[in-house]
C-alpha cells in the first residue's frame, strides 16, 4: 500500500486515537481543539503552496467565519453548531469567490501583497464599528448540538470531538480532492503554467476553485476557534494572525493533509509552553523552531515521518 493510500487509514487511526485518550488529558484539550480549528485553515494553504502560491491574507476569511457565525448569534440567538458552520462557510466561500476574480491573474509576492490588504482591510472596518465591540470585539454564545452545550469546562470535550470529527472530513475531503484531475494540477501549475494552458486547462479558473477552498477552509477554523474561545474580535484578520497560518505552514510542510494539523498542535504547544515559562522571550522559542526547521528539514516536519518510514 502506497503512502497515498495509507493516509485515510492513518487519518482515521489519529482520529480514534484522539477521541479515546483526550478524557485523559482534559488539559490539553482547549489547546488540541484551537490547533485543530487552525489548522483547517493551514491545510488550505497548503493547497495555494501546493500550486506555487503564497497567501498573507488567509486571516480575512478565518476572521469573516468567526464574525459571521457571531453575529448570526448575537442578532438572531442562533448558535446550533451546524448552522453556524453552515454560515461561516458561505460566507467564506462567497466572499472568496469575489476576490477570487482578481486575486487568481496576480502570482508570487503580488498575490502575497493583495491578499494581505484585503484581510487588513477588513480589520481596519471592524475596529470602526462600534456596534460590533470595535477593537474589544464581542463574547460568543456557547454553541449547542440538539439543543445539548458542548462548550466551556464542563463540556470542553465535546467541542474538541466535534472539531476533531470536523478535521477528520476535511482532510479527508482534500486527500481526494488532491487526486481528482483538477487537483493534480496543483504541481503542474506551480512548475509550469504555459504547459498547463497547452494542455488545455485554464490555469487562472483552477486557481480560482484552490484559492476558494482555501478561503473556505479558513473561514470554518475561524468559527471553530470562535466557538472554543467563546470571544471574537478584529485581531483575528490582522497580518500577525495571517503569518502565523504561514509559520505553521512552513513548519509543517506539504507533505500530506494530516501535516498541518500535527504543525499546528506543535506551534502551539511551543507558544503556550514558552510564554508560561518564558513570557518575555517566548518569540525566541518560535523563532528557534523555525530556524531549525528550516536548517535540518526544509521540506517541513512532515518530511522526517517520510524519512523514518522509509527506514
Amino acid at each position: 500500500m502506497t503512502a497515498e493510500n495509507r493516509t485515510p487509514l492513518l487519518l482515521l487511526a489519529a482520529l480514534a486515537v484522539a477521541l479515546v485518550i483526550a478524557p485523559v488529558f482534559p488539559q490539553w484539550q482547549f489547546l488540541a481543539t484551537l490547533a485543530l480549528a487552525k489548522g483547517m485553515t493551514v491545510l488550505g494553504l497548503l493547497l495555494l503552496l501546493r500550486t506555487g502560491l503564497v497567501s498573507f491574507g488567509q486571516g480575512l476569511y478565518y476572521c469573516l467565519g468567526a464574525y459571521a457565525a457571531g453575529i448570526v448569534g448575537l442578532h438572531w440567538g442562533i448558535t446550533d453548531v451546524f448552522v453556524l458552520l453552515l454560515v461561516a462557510a458561505a460566507v467564506s466561500a462567497v466572499v472568496a469567490v469575489l476576490l477570487g476574480f482578481l486575486l487568481a491573474t496576480y502570482r508570487g509576492i503580488f498575490f502575497a501583497m493583495l491578499s494581505l490588504a484585503f484581510s487588513m482591510i477588513l480589520y481596519g472596518l471592524l475596529v470602526k464599528v462600534s456596534a460590533l465591540g470595535s477593537t474589544d470585539g464581542f463574547n460568543v454564545a456557547p454553541p449547542t448540538l440538539f439543543g445539548l452545550e458542548i462548550a466551556g469546562k464542563d463540556s470542553q470535550y465535546g467541542m474538541f470531538a466535534l472539531t476533531c470529527v470536523i478535521a477528520f472530513l476535511m482532510a479527508l475531503a482534500m486527500h481526494r480532492y488532491f487526486r481528482t484531475p483538477l487537483g493534480r494540477l496543483s504541481p503542474a501549475i506551480r512548475d509550469n503554467e504555459i504547459r498547463v494552458e497547452y494542455l488545455g486547462a485554464s490555469v487562472r479558473g483552477a486557481v480560482h476553485v484552490k484559492y476558494v477552498i482555501a478561503g473556505t477552509l479558513a473561514g470554518i477554523g475561524g468559527v471553530l476557534t470562535a466557538m472554543t474561545v467563546g470571544h471574537i474580535d478584529p485581531e483575528m484578520a490582522y497580518w500577525t494572525t495571517s503569518g502565523e497560518f504561514v509559520f505553521v505552514a512552513i513548519l509543517s510542510g506539504t507533505g500530506n493533509v494530516a501535516a498541518p494539523f500535527v504543525g499546528a498542535f506543535i506551534f502551539e504547544l511551543i507558544r503556550t509552553y514558552a510564554y508560561q515559562y518564558s513570557p518575555n522571550t517566548w518569540q525566541m522559542a518560535l523563532g528557534t523552531a523555525m530556524l531549525l526547521t528550516i536548517l535540518f528539514l526544509p521540506a517541513g516536519l512532515w518530511s522526517l515521518y517520510e524519512r523514518l518510514r522509509k527506514v
